[in-house]
């Protein structure tokens, strides 16, 4: 049954992850609802959900989930938009890469939520001081992985380019890029996922909106319910937008998968 890389079914995998989901919440309502858990820690999955509509419809939750949504998306672009062609050029050019990959792989051990106090100080406790803290956590992490993606062209490919007349630039534009695009592609998929924790973190301190705002508010009101309704939140929202992310991947790549 089990054989090293043999392909799923999409039915099947459908089916899988649905099950793993199925037995999850079958253990967390026997956890809850048997009295294995006090309430006080965490609360049963039926509080939860109905928890989860009363932020909905009483407390306009939606523009609390639209603001997070808002804040890691503009800070991811802006991540890309700064990293990728960074990361192009030192996998393409070895100069470039001698000085600059030293400072990138110190800059990625560097926790992002560190620079908070220092954000805070530069920008404030508004929108930017969010964007830049998103920005940093994933600026780095582009920029070294894009890198290796594009240097790791096979070398076969490039002197082939080279016979057939191509120069420098064209050797990136028509050969490196064309095959580091879905590997970047995917990069930016995964740590698009990590942006996600950098902006709870960013919205638990200093924050008067977002999700990790209303973590913070049912933490003072000892509401478990409400705490995990807004984890829940952040995991389906993450889920949909890597299904979009693959979806979108598998089109415009569609020889890579």
């Amino acid at each position: 049954m089990f054989e090293p890389l043999k392909p799923v079914s999409r039915g099947a995998r459908v089916i899988l992850g649905a099950a793993f989901f199925v037995l999850f919440f079958a253990g967390w309502a026997l956890a809850t609802f048997g009295g294995l858990v006090d309430e006080m820690f965490l609360k049963d999955p039926v509080y939860t959900l109905k928890t989860g509509i009363e932020l909905f419809t009483q407390f306009n939750f939606i523009e609390d989930v639209g603001v997070t949504v808002w804040r890691v998306v503009g800070g991811f672009i802006l991540a890309a938009l700064a990293a990728v062609p960074l990361g192009i050029l030192m996998g393409a050019y070895k100069p470039i890469e001698a000085f600059l990959e030293p400072f990138i792989s110190f800059a990625r051990y560097l926790p992002a939520s560190a620079f908070i106090p220092l954000l805070i100080l530069w920008a404030g406790v508004g929108e930017t001081q969010k964007l830049l803290l998103i920005f940093i956590g994933s600026v780095f992490q582009i920029v070294l992985m894009v890198s290796v993606i594009v240097g790791s062209t096979r070398r076969d490919l490039v002197e082939a380019a080279y016979t057939l007349g191509a120069d420098s630039g064209g050797i990136v534009r028509r050969v490196m890029l064309p095959g580091a695009a879905p590997q970047i592609a995917e990069t930016l998929r995964l740590v698009l996922g990590w942006a996600w924790t950098y902006v709870i973190v960013a919205e638990l301190i200093g924050s008067a909106s977002g999700i990790g705002h209303m973590i913070m508010d049912s933490q003072r009101l000892l509401d478990t319910g409400q705490m995990i309704f807004g984890i829940f939140c952040i995991g389906v929202i993450g889920l949909v937008s890597d299904f979009i992310f693959k979806w979108a991947n598998q089109r415009l790549y569609p020889w890579a998968f």
